[in-house]
C-alpha cells in the first residue's frame, strides 16, 4: 500500500513513491534538450512530474496509463508544489492495489446494491419487477455496475459512485412520489435504476477513468437502450407500450437536446426522472467542492456551473 500520496506531498520533501501516469508529455528547452513533463496521480490527486536529466532514456521505460515508481524532489513552481524527477521506472500492476490509485464511495458496495435491490423488489408490476431482476442475476453486470463511476469529473467521478448516484435517485424518487399524485411509481423506480447504466461500458476504470472506443462512438444512452432492449427480449410478453416509456426515459433523462437527449421528457415520469437525477448530480459535485477546499468563505471558480458558491464562516446553529 502507498505511504506517500499527492495531496500529501510537500515543497522540498524527498518523494518515492508509486504513481499512475495520467499524462506524458515531449518538450524541449531553449539550449536543444529534451524534457518530460509528466502527470501523476494517485486517488488523492494529481501532481505535475519534470523529467530534466536522462529524460529520453528514462522516457522509453514507462508510458500514459503506467503505474511508475518515482524518485525526486518536491520543488515549488509558479506557487505550485512539482515533483523534480530524478529516476522513473515501470511498476508490475499486479502488486499494486487500484484502490491507492481511484477514489472510491465512502458506502459499502454490497449493503447499497442490498438496498437497491430491496427497493426494486417490492415493486408491485411483475413485468419491470422481472426486467430489474434480469440485470440483478446478470453477474458480470452487477459487479461492473457495483464498481463503475458516475463520470469523469463533474459527479460522483469515483469508484462505486455510479451505484452511490442510482440509489440516491431512487431514495430520492421515494420521497417525491409521497407529495404528488397520478405517478407510476414502479414505471418512475425502473427508469431511475436504468437511466445510467450504459456508463458500466462508456467507462473503462481499470486505471484512470477513460472513455471506452464505444463509449466515446456512442455514449451510455444508446448503449443502455441497447442494453434494456435485450433483456426485455428475454422476459415473456413484456408490453410493447411499457417497453416504449422505459426507453423513453432513457433517451429524455437528460432533459434538453443541447445537453445530448434525441428526446424532450415527455411524460410525467420522465420529467421527474430528469430533475431528480440533475438535482442528485448538482448536490453531490458542489458538496464535494466545498468538502475540497475547507476554510475559504467562497469556494473557488466552478466551470460546469458557471459559479463560485458561499460556504460562509457561521455555524450551523448561530442565531441571526
Amino acid at each position: 500500500m502507498k505511504s506517500l500520496f499527492v495531496a500529501d506531498i510537500r515543497e522540498n520533501q524527498p518523494v518515492d513513491s508509486v504513481f499512475l501516469v495520467t499524462a506524458k508529455n515531449h518538450g524541449v528547452t531553449k539550449g536543444g534538450s529534451g524534457y518530460l513533463t509528466l502527470k501523476l496521480a494517485d486517488r488523492s490527486g494529481e501532481i505535475e512530474g519534470k523529467v530534466w536529466e536522462r529524460a529520453e532514456d528514462l522516457g522509453r521505460g514507462f508510458e500514459k496509463n503506467d503505474f511508475v515508481r518515482v524518485r525526486g524532489q518536491a520543488t515549488l513552481y509558479q506557487g505550485k508544489v512539482q515533483i523534480r524527477v530524478q529516476d522513473i521506472s515501470c511498476v508490475d500492476e499486479k502488486g499494486v492495489m487500484i484502490e491507492d490509485f481511484l477514489p472510491k464511495s465512502p458506502y459499502d458496495a454490497d449493503a447499497m446494491a442490498g438496498e437497491l435491490m430491496t427497493i426494486l423488489r417490492a415493486t408491485k408490476n411483475s413485468h419491470l419487477r422481472a426486467l430489474a431482476e434480469a440485470f440483478f442475476t446478470d453477474e458480470n453486470f452487477m459487479d461492473l455496475f457495483k464498481r463503475a463511476p458516475a463520470g469523469k469529473t463533474i459527479h460522483h467521478p469515483y469508484l462505486g459512485g455510479l451505484l452511490e448516484h442510482t440509489l440516491s435517485l431512487l431514495r430520492l424518487i421515494l420521497k417525491v412520489a409521497e407529495n404528488y399524485r397520478g405517478i407510476n411509481l414502479d414505471l418512475l423506480l425502473i427508469g431511475g435504476f436504468l437511466h445510467d447504466i450504459g456508463k458500466v461500458y462508456e467507462f473503462s476504470f481499470d486505471r484512470a477513468v477513460e472513455y471506452t472506443d464505444r463509449g466515446q462512438l456512442l455514449g451510455h444512452l444508446v448503449m443502455e437502450v441497447e442494453l434494456v432492449s435485450a433483456k426485455i427480449k428475454s422476459l415473456p410478453d413484456f408490453p410493447e407500450e411499457l417497453a416504449v416509456l422505459v426507453k423513453h426515459m432513457l433517451v429524455s433523462h437528460h432533459g434538453s437536446l443541447e445537453f445530448g437527449s434525441p428526446r424532450l421528457p415527455q411524460t410525467l415520469e420522465a420529467v421527474i426522472l430528469h430533475y431528480l437525477d440533475d438535482l442528485d448530480g448538482k448536490i453531490q459535485s458542489i458538496q464535494s467542492l466545498l468538502e475540497k477546499e475547507q476554510g475559504a468563505r467562497w469556494t473557488s471558480f466552478h466551470r460546469a456551473y458557471g459559479r463560485n458558491f458561499y460556504r460562509g464562516g457561521g455555524g450551523e446553529n448561530e442565531d441571526g
